[in-house]
Parts: structure tokens; sequence; C-alpha cells
């Protein structure tokens, strides 16, 4: 659906737009990237930014420290992705299946890429000490270690299964480091918590990377990361690089943790109102939850933000509007509960712009951004990809 003209008078470009589309607004994903290399340059380590929300060269090349990275990835084809555009200091930072070892020698050997692979079981260390030695290309592996609880990964503590791995590796691949995500930072809002848990991230990584040391085993490369995390550390004594991902956008559910300000979100989606249930205090839009996602990640926040906060088309908030309800198809606008506000007047083919509860996942709809700067015209298109 294309949008209608611009009431004000502003020439902005997004009245031509087919909605739902995916805005990002240049001037403030500048000012995400530059706070986050800022932060982590205080502590003196390295960065190696994700490229898992934005899959886009060009919003990688204005992170990246170099055209050549370092970067990290999430699936083999952002790896080929980047490295087919000079990105070749690669880690593919999830646990990697023996069967898609064969395609990481392919992106090593086709564009000659650094790409690194992660793993935290004997099985898995095994698989890609045999396919090493097989191919004649010793695979550099991290061995991912669980700071808290959240998801995969050694326990800082298991030694006897740190050296076990270590030891498996190597009999063909090299062991490049440890690996960390706290990912359970995503359930604290506190800025005291928070900083306890990028200390618990990095005591974690140090133990391990000590207890495979004191093994034997060279230990290179000590990495930790979540944009939480990478927000609130104090200090990073003893780490080598930091990764994190979101920051470069921001979110609502980042916005909820503190890791970022609603104002400093730089993603949204641009969607047409087609109709209104005035009884119900609806306003109806094009944008359901095949724009938006169904990622509801605020819901366990102090404030629900429903499906996102919506916003006119210069991307100002309207007061306590959102997303309330969402069908595939259809969004239904309606003033938070409790709240005083009254909905704004928007007639069918008003333009508004909502933001996200979960960047990485709203975007995942969508194979191209519409580059704004900040109130400026949307005239330039990047692409982004998706899969696997």
């Amino acid at each position: 659906m294309t949008g209608a003209a611009n009431t004000n008078g502003i020439d902005d470009g997004l009245g031509t737009l087919q909605t739902p589309c995916l805005l990002l607004d240049r001037r403030k994903l500048a000012a995400n990237l530059a706070g986050m290399q800022t932060q982590v340059s205080r502590h003196g380590v390295a960065f190696r930014p994700h490229l898992k929300t934005a899959k886009s060269i060009d919003v990688a090349r204005m992170a990246m420290t170099s055209p050549s990275g370092p970067a990290t990835v999430s699936t083999l084809k952002e790896a080929e992705y980047f490295a087919e555009r000079g990105v070749t200091d690669l880690t593919y930072a999830v646990g990697i299946a023996p069967n898609k070892l064969d395609r990481v020698g392919e992106i090593r050997r086709r564009w000659k890429a650094d790409l690194a692979v992660v793993l935290d079981s004997l099985v898995q260390a095994e698989a890609v000490a045999a396919w090493s030695r097989a191919s004649g290309d010793r695979l550099p592996v991290f061995i991912e270690v669980d700071p808290d609880g959240h998801r995969s990964g050694v326990k800082p503590g298991n030694a006897e299964l740190l050296r076990g791995i270590g030891e498996r590796l190597a009999q063909g691949a090299t062991l490049r480091g440890v690996l960390l995500h706290a990912g359970e930072s995503y359930g604290l809002s506190d800025p005291e918590a928070l900083a306890q848990a990028a200390e618990g991230e990095r005591k974690a990584a140090l133990q391990a990377a000590e207890t495979l040391r004191a093994a034997g085993f060279e230990c290179p490369v000590v990495s930790v990361g979540s944009t939480p995390t990478a927000r609130h550390a104090r200090h990073l004594d003893g780490i080598t690089e930091v990764r994190a991902g979101v920051y470069m956008f921001g979110d609502l559910v980042q916005a909820g943790i503190g890791s970022c300000a609603v104002e400093d979100i730089c993603v949204s989606v641009l969607a047409t109102v087609i109709g209104h249930q005035p009884e119900k205090g609806w306003i109806i839009t094009d944008a359901g939850w095949m724009a938006m996602s169904r990622d509801r990640g605020t819901a366990s926040q102090a404030v629900d933000q429903g499906y996102g906060i919506v916003c006119d088309r210069l991307g100002h908030a309207y007061a306590d509007v959102i997303v309330a309800q969402a069908n595939q198809e259809h969004g239904v606008l309606a003033v938070r509960k409790g709240s005083s506000a009254a909905l704004p007047d928007l007639p069918v083919g008003s333009l508004v712009r909502i933001l996200p509860n979960h960047a990485c996942a709203t975007a995942a709809q969508y194979d191209r951004y519409h580059v704004i700067d900040g109130e400026g015209c949307a005239s330039t298109v990047w692409e982004r990809i998706n899969g696997w």
C-alpha cells in the first residue's frame, strides 16, 4: 500500500513507499555506533561487532574498524554474504554442527576468510579435529563458555570438559580462545545488576581461559559480549575483545533494560492507517505481526509496549499510543491501558512509524532498509539478507 501525501508539507519521500516497510535513521545509527565504540575503546579491548541484527554490508562498513572486519555472524549465509564483500575476519558465533563444516571450509577457501567456529562439547571437538585433518585446514575454534545458565556453553568451573575439548582440538584444529554471551542480562534493568552481570561474565571468561592455559593450551582470545554487559561493564581486565550487535539499532527491550533510550532507536516500521473502530478506541494499520514480528519481549518488563510504540511520520512518539494487538496483516493502535492520553487524529491514508520490541526479529521480516537522515528524505535503499 502506498501512503498518502504528507499533509505537513514536508517532502520526506515516505509517501511514495509501499507499506509496511523498514526505515533506518542513519544519523541515529551513526551515534549508536560511535557510542559503543567509545565505550569499548575506554576499556582498551578490541571490538568485534555482531552483524546478526543488521545483516547489511552498508551498516557493517559503518560499524567495523576496517573493511575486512573484525565481525561476528550468526549464520553461514551471513558469513558468505560478508566474505564475498571483503569482510574476511569473522567469527561464526553459533555452536557448529558437523554437517556444516564443509560449508565453513568453502567460505575459508573461496574468499580466503579467517572464519572461526564455536563449540562446547567433546563430540563437536572430535568432528572439527577430524575434518581439519582430512581437509588440511586447521580450523580456528572458540570454546563457548556459559557464564549465567542462559543458553549453551561449558560451565567455567568444568575443568575436565575444558581440558578434554582442548585435547581433542589439538589433534587437528586450532584453539583460538573462549567465547561468552551473558544472555541473562536481557532480563535485568537495574544498572548495578547489569554491572554485576558484566563482571560475572568477565570472571567466568578468565576462569575458563586460565584453566586451559594451566593445562598447556594457548588461549589468545578471551571474547565476551552482549549489548547490556558491553554498556555497563566497569572494567574488562583480562578480556581481549567485546562483541555486541543490537546496540546498532536499539529497540524497546533494550530501552527497558536501560541499554538505550527510546529516542536512540534508529529502526522503525512505516505503516499506513487503513481503518478505524472508534467505539473500541482503535486505529487499524497495515502492519500486523508479519511486519512487526511476534516478539513480545517487553511483556515481561516494567512497561509492556505491546507490539511497538507508535510515532508520527517524523518519528515523534505519540503519548501512550502502542500497537496493542496484531493480526497477520492488521495492527491495532490504541492508548495504553490506564492512560488518560487521547488517540491522535489519523485519517485513512495517514502514515505512522512503529518502534519495534526486538530489532533483530522485526528487521528479519524485510529485505531492505529505506534510509533516512533524521527527519530528512528517504531516498536511499540498503540491502539486507535473511536465511541460513
